[in-house]
C-alpha cells in the first residue's frame, strides 16, 4: 500500500529531476515542562508515505529517481535500558523496505554533496534546510500530499471499513447501555473499553457524549453531566486502525422512548441525510447536497410550527443557518478532518451555514467522508435572531423559547464514494423504531 502511495506522490514531481521531497516524520510530546509522554500518534503525511508509527524519522525522496531513503535516529545503550530494544539499521531496511537507510546525523552531508534544486518539505522542517544553505519550498508537497491523499487506494479503503466495523459495534453496544442517572464519562468508558479491547488504542480525535443541552455544543467537551430521564443523548465518536478514522454520530433518548417531540424533530435529520446520501455520485458537490438537507431541514421546521415562511425565502435568507450552523460533511481518512477538501485555488463560500464546509471538492471514486446533517436550538444564534428584523419574521419565537433546553440532534455515516453511488460503511441503527427496539430489549 505504502509503495503505491509514494509512487503517486513521485508522479507529481517528475518536472523536478533536480529537486528531493525531505519529509519529517512525528516526535514524542510532554505534558507541558514535565517528562511525561503523551501516547505517540505518527504524523499523518509520514505515515500516508511510509507506514512507519515510530516517533523521531524521517525520509528523502529522489525526484529524479525515485528512491526512497529512510532516516532513523541514533540510539545509544542508555536509551535500550529505559525504552527498550534499539533495531539495526538492517533491521529496519527489512520491516520498511527503503531503497537505502541513513542515520539522521547524515543527512546535512548526504544533501550536501546531492546539491537539490530545491528541496521540498512540509513547514516544520523548512528551517532546518534553510540552516544548511539550501533552497526550500513547502507549498508544492503539501498540495501533493492533499492530492494523492484525497482518493484511496484499495488498502486504505479496507482500513477504513475495519475502523468503522469497530466504530459500529462500540456505538452498538453504547446504545444497548445507556439509561437515566448514567454518567456521561461512564458512556465513554463503555465505549472505549470496546475499541480498546479491539487493539484499536488511538482516538482519531476526542468524542462527544453530550446529554441534555449540551447535545447542541458542537464540540462539547464536557463528560461530568448525569443523564436525565426524557433528554437526548448525542455520541460522537470513531476509533483508527493503523492511523484511519471512523467518525460516526448517533442520538438517542436516554429512556429508550422518543416524545412526540423528539420523534418529529429526529425524522427530519433523518430523512435530510437519507436525501444527502441518495445524491452522493461522482461528479456532485459537497455544497450543492449541503444546500439540498439544509431545504429538508428548515420544510420540517415549518411544518412543526417552528419556522414560517415559502422554503425559497427562508433558503435566501439563510434561517436554516439558524438550526443547522455547521456543514454537511468532511473528507476522512488518516485524519478525521482530512485533507483534500479545499483543493488548490478554491475559496470558502461566505454564506452562513456554508462557510464552515470543510469540503468543497467535485465527489470523485474512492473519496471516503461523513454525511453529518445537524438539528441544533442554540441559545447563542437564537436569541440574537429574535432581534434581528431579517429572521424574527419567520420565527415562532414561544416553541423556540421552550426548545431552549432540547440539546440538538446530529446523524453521521461515514461512506464511500463509488463508481455508481456510495458504500456505507456505518451499520449502526438509526431509524426510530431499531433503536427503540435496540434500547428496550
Amino acid at each position: 500500500m505504502y509503495s503505491g502511495h509514494r509512487q503517486n506522490l513521485m508522479s507529481l514531481f517528475r518536472e523536478f529531476p533536480s529537486d528531493v521531497i525531505f519529509l519529517k516524520g512525528g516526535s514524542v510530546a510532554h505534558r507541558y515542562d514535565t517528562d511525561f509522554e503523551y501516547p505517540f500518534r505518527q504524523e499523518s503525511n509520514f505515515l500516508y508515505l511510509t507506514g512507519i508509527e515510530e516517533p523521531d524519522m524521517a525520509a528523502l525522496f529522489d525526484c529524479k529517481s525515485g528512491e526512497y531513503r529512510l532516516i532513523i535516529p541514533r540510539r545509544d545503550a542508555q536509551f535500550a535500558v529505559w525504552m527498550g530494544y534499539v533495531r539495526s539499521a538492517d533491521e529496519y531496511a527489512v520491516m520498511y523496505g527503503p531503497d537505502h537507510i541513513m542515520y539522521n546525523d547524515e543527512v546535512p552531508d548526504w544533501l550536501k554533496k546531492r546539491q537539490p534544486g530545491t528541496v521540498h518539505c512540509l513547514p516544520d522542517a523548512e528551517g532546518d534546510i534553510r540552516q544548511l544553505g539550501l533552497k526550500s519550498d513547502t507549498g508544492h508537497l503539501k498540495d501533493a500530499l492533499a492530492y494523492c491523499r484525497a482518493i484511496k487506494s484499495e488498502g486504505e479503503i479496507d482500513c477504513l471499513r475495519r475502523s468503522a466495523a469497530v466504530a459500529n459495534q462500540a456505538h452498538l453496544d453504547l446504545m444497548h447501555t445507556v439509561f437515566p442517572g448514567m454518567y456521561e464519562y461512564e458512556l465513554k468508558a463503555v465505549f472505549d473499553r470496546h475499541t480498546t479491547q479491539s487493539g484499536h488504542l488511538h482516538d482519531p480525535y476526542s468524542g462527544i457524549f453530550a446529554s441534555g443541552p449540551g447535545s447542541a455544543i458542537l464540540h462539547y467537551t464536557g463528560k461530568n453531566r448525569m443523564l436525565q430521564d426524557g433528554e437526548l443523548f448525542l455520541v460522537d465518536a470513531g476509533t483508527e486502525y493503523r492511523g484511519y478514522a471512523s467518525d460516526i454520530t448517533r442520538t438517542y433518548p436516554v429512556n429508550g422512548s422518543f416524545t412526540p417531540i423528539q420523534a418529529e424533530l429526529y425524522d427530519i435529520v433523518l430523512e435530510a441525510q437519507n436525501t444527502a446520501l441518495n445524491q452522493i455520485r461522482p461528479g456532485q458537490k459537497m455544497e450543492d447536497i449541503h444546500l439540498s438537507a439544509a431545504r429538508i431541514i428548515i420544510e420540517g421546521l415549518r411544518d412543526a410550527g417552528i419556522v414560517t415562511g415559502e422554503t425559497e425565502e427562508l433558503m435566501e435568507k439563510n434561517v436554516f443557518a439558524l438550526f443547522f450552523p455547521h456543514g454537511l460533511g468532511h473528507l476522512m481518512g488518516l485524519d478525521t478532518h482530512d485533507v483534500g477538501g479545499y483543493p488548490k485555488g478554491t475559496e470558502k463560500i461566505d454564506r452562513p451555514g456554508l462557510r464552515f464546509l470543510r469540503a468543497r471538492r467535485t465527489m470523485e471514486p474512492g473519496m471516503v467522508l461523513t454525511i453529518e446533517p445537524g438539528l441544533y436550538f442554540i441559545p447563542a444564534l437564537l436569541e440574537p435572531a429574535f432581534a434581528d428584523d431579517k429572521y424574527s419574521p419567520h420565527l415562532n419565537q414561544k416553541k423556540l423559547k421552550e426548545l431552549f433546553g432540547f440539546g440538538g440532534i446530529r446523524i453521521e455515516d461515514n461512506v464511500l464514494v463509488r463508481d455508481d453511488g456510495i458504500e456505507n460503511m456505518t451499520n449502526v441503527p438509526k431509524s426510530r423504531k431499531e433503536i427503540e427496539h435496540v434500547m428496550n430489549r
